[in-house]
């Protein structure tokens, strides 16, 4: 039953992923907003299916923790499944990543009209200034900037060095800094075709104030608060 209900999902989004780019291409001279609100759209069909079909469904803890204002989400990263639900749970976002996800057909089309922050990252201290540089952009657009400090996505368990970037973007803007944890790597795995049925914990932290910290500091609190609960969560 996993190996039809994942194979029934794929087919699922052969089937829709073509036409929703068309759409997606259709909004450009509409506003940001707009766009963002129209192409999201897809996620969160995505979203849709997969409890529908593979039976992943999802839960959140902590939403009260969410600022009233524009804010850097630094989340764990282990599966698509989050880069899609974090549309659906938090408000209008830009995510920061790599230039080259912008060139795949149809998804990144879609992808590349949503406003995002996509860097090269063989370029170094370059990548992070054009990060803080267009990352308070989008906040004073009112987008929230998610960011995955580890770089890419991690097995449940496991853990890489936590880069400065999204921490960097927080302080040179004053934006409070919202650490996310969960598990979606235990349901739908990296770069795995099976997907398994269950449900997905989202658990989201106190804000941590960058107006008073270094990036240094601040990535170092968002780092021990996720890693903390990632223990639980996995």
């Amino acid at each position: 039953m996993t190996w039809l209900r994942s194979s029934l999902f794929a087919l699922a989004q052969i089937v829709v992923t073509p036409p929703y780019a068309l759409l997606a291409l259709a909004t450009f001279p509409l506003p940001r907003l707009v766009r963002y609100r129209i192409i999201s759209g897809w996620s969160r069909l995505m979203i849709w299916l997969a409890r529908m079909i593979v039976g992943i469904d999802w839960r959140v803890e902590g939403r009260e923790h969410l600022p009233a204002r524009p804010a850097v989400i630094l989340s764990k990263h282990q599966s698509a499944w989050e880069t899609m639900a974090f549309q659906a749970i938090f408000p209008p976002q830009v995510h920061v990543l790599k230039r080259e996800l912008l060139w795949i057909p149809f998804f990144g089309w879609g992808l590349a009209l949503m406003s995002p922050i996509a860097i090269d990252r063989s370029r170094g201290v370059a990548a992070l200034r054009a990060v803080a540089r267009r990352g308070r952009e989008r906040l004073a657009q009112g987008f929230w900037v998610v960011i995955f400090p580890e770089g890419t996505r991690v097995r449940p368990g496991e853990r890489r060095p936590y880069q400065l970037g999204g921490a960097w973007l927080a302080a040179a803007a004053g934006a409070p800094v919202v650490p996310v944890a969960h598990n979606a790597g235990l349901l739908w795995p990296r770069n795995a075709f099976l997907k398994r049925p269950g449900t997905v914990t989202v658990r989201i932290g106190p804000a941590i104030d960058a107006g008073s910290r270094d990036p240094k500091s601040i990535n170092q609190l968002a780092e021990e608060w996720i890693e903390e609960q990632q223990k639980a969560l996995c």
